[in-house]
């Protein structure tokens, strides 16, 4: 089936720099920065960064933060359990907005 978003883009990921090389440099520099161990591990920050994937909805990313997972020593009942978060967390944001809905229905209702 042919789809929007195509494997073979994510190592390409790297081509972002092409016009602007200066802007990727420091881009990269950052990411890697961001990624490495500090307070957090490794793999800690990989499990964050495959529930901010699924929140976002990037299937790049989702591919790309899978296989860092695993490659950092996770396992899929934790991965599966990060999605959850980013599931509860991304539902309750929508849920709250209802309150902006209601705001504004009760406002035009006066």
């Amino acid at each position: 089936m042919e789809t929007y978003y195509h494997l073979a883009d994510l190592p390409k990921f790297q081509e972002i720099g092409k016009e602007a090389p200066e802007l990727a440099k420091k881009f990269f520099e950052y990411y890697n920065a961001v990624f490495s161990a500090g307070e957090l591990t490794e793999r800690e920050k990989a499990l964050i960064a495959l529930s901010v994937a699924h929140a976002v909805q990037c299937p790049y990313c989702i591919d790309a933060y899978t296989q860092a997972c695993l490659e950092k020593g996770s396992n899929l009942a934790e991965m599966t359990e990060a999605v959850h978060v980013a599931t509860a967390i991304r539902g309750g944001a929508s849920l709250i907005h209802g309150i902006q809905m209601r705001n504004i229905a009760n406002k035009v209702s006066m």
